[in-house]
């Protein structure tokens, strides 16, 4: 489902923004859009602006891959063995049900806070990936699997030819999904955990110093972020898929 933002609902909404920040007539409150783009670019000319991006950056799409991988792994083997679909149940429903922040400070007693947006990214991705595919999987065509069972054709053509374009609408959705909740979690991950130089920290001291322009610039830059990482990794998703169209046509 393609997103299709206007231009002029964009400044719209902007516009109020900038309406109720000269309502309210204070910038810890609300900080005017044309603050934060003061702040924001204000920030961009510091190197340990582009530091704390790429920390964060590594680690929460680092944990994305990781359960994504992970995800994808274990629902094949689900969908091969009752046994391992019936085993993982509990525990995926375990990660799905249990909220962030319980997770993050549990992770907090065992680990240190350097690398815990990774943790984070990756149980809240890991779910979402594993029934997406696992749904895939099951929900596959039974004529054209059958076709090829009666017809002997090879596992890898099986795979390149009726597996993966039949699940890819499936796993393109949890990937969808699992990219936004990623960012989502492993921030909130940072903020509670404040390892030093990444983006969460920025977050929490903005926070106690009252700094409003510079969390909402933060807070704009981690949107800009994930939609881009959004955009770029379904557009590479969606070009190998063509590729593959045009190799078996």
């Amino acid at each position: 489902m393609k997103k299709n933002f206007r231009i002029w609902a964009v400044l719209f909404w902007l516009l109020v923004w900038q309406l109720g920040s000269m309502a309210i007539g204070s910038e810890i409150l609300l900080v005017s859009p044309l603050r934060v783009i003061q702040t924001l670019a204000d920030m961009i000319r510091q190197m340990i602006f582009w530091r704390s991006v790429c920390f964060s950056f590594i680690r929460v799409f680092g944990g994305f891959l990781l359960g994504t991988a992970l995800g994808c792994l274990l629902a094949v083997l689900s969908s091969r063995f009752q046994v391992v679909r019936e085993l993982l149940s509990p525990l995926v429903l375990t990660v799905r049900t249990v909220p962030v922040a319980s997770f993050i400070i549990l992770a907090l007693i065992w680990f240190s806070s350097k690398n815990l947006s990774v943790l984070i990214s990756f149980l809240m991705v890991l779910p979402i990936l594993y029934t997406g595919v696992l749904t895939g999987i099951r929900e596959r065509d039974r004529e054209l699997l059958e076709m090829a069972r009666v017809f002997h054709v090879r596992p890898w053509r099986k795979l390149l030819m009726i597996d993966i374009p039949e699940v890819y609408p499936y796993f393109h959705s949890a990937c969808r999904t699992a990219l936004g909740l990623s960012w989502k979690s492993g921030i909130a991950a940072e903020v509670i955990g404040m390892p030093k130089g990444s983006i969460g920290e920025h977050l929490q001291q903005a926070k106690v110093y009252l700094d409003t322009p510079t969390l909402f610039a933060w807070t704009v830059v981690i949107v800009l972020i994930s939609l881009l990482c959004e955009r770029l990794v379904l557009h590479g998703m969606d070009q190998g898929m063509k590729m593959l169209r045009r190799w078996k046509g």
